[in-house]
């Protein structure tokens, strides 16, 4: 599994986009110059669902900062569709994640403990900021689903750290 640290540079990949079309994780929208790629495990996890809905009703707030927002998953076009319809979230949905591309973001991979949980291997959550050099500003890579940044914290943090050109942290190399 690949480690992925703070302040290098985000691997960007593509991913299919509900509605059509693809998302570039790792490459800013709309004129905004930071991207906030949330890694959500499925349609299947009730507590994804919950944070997507609160995603859905910061988006603005991270917009107004420049900070583009989107989610992504391992889930096939239909289950990623459910997810958004639920809650009528408007903001871009990646869907159909691999594996290979979940391993080079380092996540963590889990199976599913039944068929009625899901059909495949899923992504558990996870949680990237990169900045206007394309570079991880923070990281945060969660083994279960009880483990997640809590949004509006995560807000006042860019906030702050784009007000103050606060630096990257946790990059010291040992010796």
């Amino acid at each position: 599994m690949t480690k992925l640290t703070a302040g290098q540079e985000f691997p960007k990949m593509d991913v299919a986009k509900i509605g059509g079309g693809t998302l570039t994780l790792g490459q800013p929208q709309e004129g905004r110059d930071w991207q906030l790629v949330v890694v959500y495990r499925g349609l299947h996890c009730p507590i994804c669902k919950k944070y997507l809905a609160q995603l859905e009703k910061l988006q603005g707030d991270f917009h107004e900062i420049g900070v583009d927002v989107i989610a992504v998953s391992g889930d096939p076009e239909e289950k990623a569709q459910g997810i958004a319809d639920e809650d009528s979230l408007t903001l871009p949905i990646g869907y159909d994640m691999t594996l290979d591309q979940m391993r080079d973001l380092g996540l963590y991979i889990s199976d599913p403990r039944s068929a009625q949980e899901t059909d495949r291997p899923f992504a558990e959550p996870a949680t990237f900021v990169i900045n206007g050099e394309g570079n991880l500003h923070i990281v945060d890579i969660s083994n279960a689903p009880f483990s997640r940044p809590d949004l509006e914290g995560l807000l006042g943090g860019l906030k702050f750290i784009r007000n103050n050109d606060y630096p990257v942290r946790g990059t010291h190399k040992a010796a």
